[in-house]
């Protein structure tokens, strides 16, 4: 079998599967959306069987998670260059820039109604992908905190909140296209 990383419980899963599947989720609702998505559609896309899938993964929307977390944590760097403003320039910069292609809009919008529909997979895209990037963007801050570049009174978790906020917001209605200037006003707000 080729590098193989165990999910669940069961066969362990080949890496070139997995990342055909992966491939297949993406390109699909790039091209069709998510809802009609299937796990069939998947399978024939990617060359496995269904009950593949649904080994290595609950829904279609964890398939879907999965890979725009492997996208997030590729593009996006947590950089640490010694100064709050330009580790968060790199790190919005990239993540709007990521967060303007139409298919990972698209994906982010599905995920997010989903999370509210499956409470399931709502805990599941909470854990794998939202505490993922918060994670991320943490390291950078609590870097900034040791250096004593923080605003005044403002805790890690609160500016966590308030630059997931807007970015959310701008994905979930549909200001995130054209966004350039939130990364420079986000930088000022926090990196003053």
């Amino acid at each position: 079998m080729d590098d193989a990383t165990p999910s669940r419980p069961g066969r362990r899963r080949s890496e070139d599967s997995r990342r055909a599947i992966l491939a297949a989720a993406v390109e699909l609702v790039g091209e069709h959306g998510y809802g009609p998505l299937t796990v069939e559609k998947i399978a024939a896309r990617a060359g496995t069987g269904k009950q593949t899938i649904y080994r290595w993964w609950p829904t279609k929307a964890d398939v879907v998670m999965e890979a725009l977390v492997e996208k997030a944590d590729l593009h996006i760097p947590v950089p640490d260059d010694g100064s709050l403003s330009a580790d968060l320039r790199a790190f919005l910069g990239a993540s709007v820039a990521l967060g303007r292609a139409p298919q990972v809009v698209a994906i982010l919008r599905a995920l997010m109604a989903e999370a509210q529909l499956d409470e399931g997979f709502g805990a599941r895209f909470r854990d794998g992908f939202i505490e993922n990037r918060r994670s991320a963007l943490r390291t950078v801050l609590e870097r900034a905190a040791e250096r004593g570049e923080l605003p005044p009174g403002a805790s890690v978790d609160t500016l966590l909140d308030v630059v997931f906020g807007v970015i959310w917001y701008r994905v979930l209605t549909g200001r995130v296209m054209g966004a350039e200037s939130v990364v420079d006003e986000l930088v000022a707000l926090i990196a003053r």
